[in-house]
């Protein structure tokens, strides 16, 4: 488990990481967000042991990464977004480096590699110097780097930053592959990457965490007024009339396409679903539907909600200060 208290740096007058809290529980993937500049890579960098906080501590497993950085870093793997390679060593004999510098124990030093080799697929290259090996090669490397010593924690700082769709859902794999074992912190700019493949998410903006959830809970708590969409053979004044006494229905927006298709978008009142009263008030007129389905708030909708405003959204202050809360009763 990873605790990050009340994390400060600051650069001369600038603050980079305001005050950040927040406790990393094993056995999850969590996706690290936030648009450039936000604080990302510079509170990895301290998590890892890389940089120095100004103020506030992160212990890892119980050990203070600053105070004890040897104990902690027994714990944590890490791949950061430019990977720590040696250019004229082949990969093998990076590994073998990086082994030493880990620590493992020279008996099992080649039987660790060999299986690490196995697991991000770079077996076949093992003898070939790194600088003749393609971006995505590269990266499966420092990902062998980051999995030696089998630490219980891999943090990844935006680790499919330029590769190609092949290599990238090639990556995602991998990742899935080793959280059946660890967890795994990632920071992405990617968000449909980190819906597909994070089980929690941790919102930065401006230094401070903003919000940290589920994707589907995080989704739920912006969508407070969720749409449904439809298509139909109508045209939008018979849509109108049809609609007009359905009750729940907020506002409606029409659009006639093509082909004598309509579209509508319907905002429904909170805590209401009109879709089953909408399809009986089509059937009445006997009018076809073509589509009928919801269209809730996207993870996409959260990261521009929170990380554009200067204020948090009310529904995200709420379940802070529940959290907050929880944690306070927790301690007594």
């Amino acid at each position: 488990m990873i605790e990050v208290r009340n994390l400060v740096k600051k650069y001369g007058n600038h603050l980079a990481v305001d005050h950040l809290d927040f406790t990393i529980e094993a056995g999850r993937i969590y996706g690290f967000l936030g648009p450039n500049g936000a604080g990302k890579s510079t509170t990895m960098n301290i998590m890892t042991g890389y940089l120095g906080a100004t103020e506030g501590q992160v212990l890892i497993d119980g050990h203070d990464i600053l105070k004890e950085p040897e104990e902690a870093k027994k714990h944590i793997g890490y791949l950061p977004e430019q990977p720590p390679l040696y250019m004229d060593m082949t990969v093998r004999e990076y590994l073998r480096f990086a082994a030493e510098l880990k620590g493992i124990p020279k008996k099992k030093r080649e039987d660790e590699i060999t299986e690490v080799e196995k697991m991000v697929r770079v077996r076949d290259v093992e003898n070939r110097l790194i600088k003749n090996l393609s971006k995505g090669y590269r990266q499966r490397v420092g990902l062998a780097q980051a999995v030696l010593g089998f630490p219980e924690t891999i943090i990844l700082d935006e680790p499919t930053v330029g590769l190609d769709p092949k290599q990238i859902i090639e990556i995602r794999e991998l990742i899935r592959k080793l959280a059946k074992k660890h967890t795994v912190i990632l920071s992405s700019h990617i968000l449909a990457e980190v819906r597909e493949v994070c089980d929690y998410i941790l919102i930065i903006s401006r230094g401070k965490l903003v919000a940290s959830d589920t994707p589907e809970n995080l989704e739920k708590m912006l969508g407070e007024n969720s749409t449904v969409e439809l298509e139909t053979r109508a045209v939008p004044s018979e849509i109108r009339l049809l609609l007009k006494n359905v009750p729940g229905i907020e506002m409606m927006e029409i659009k006639a396409g093509g082909n004598g298709i309509s579209n509508v978008m319907i905002r429904q009142k909170k805590d209401e679903d009109v879709r089953e009263r909408v399809f009986r008030a089509f059937a009445s007129a006997d009018v076809p539907l073509l589509t009928l389905k919801t269209a809730g708030t996207s993870l996409e909708d959260v990261f521009m909600e929170l990380t554009q405003k200067e204020t948090v959204p009310e529904a995200f202050r709420k379940q802070k200060k529940w959290e907050e809360d929880k944690n306070n009763a927790g301690d007594i």
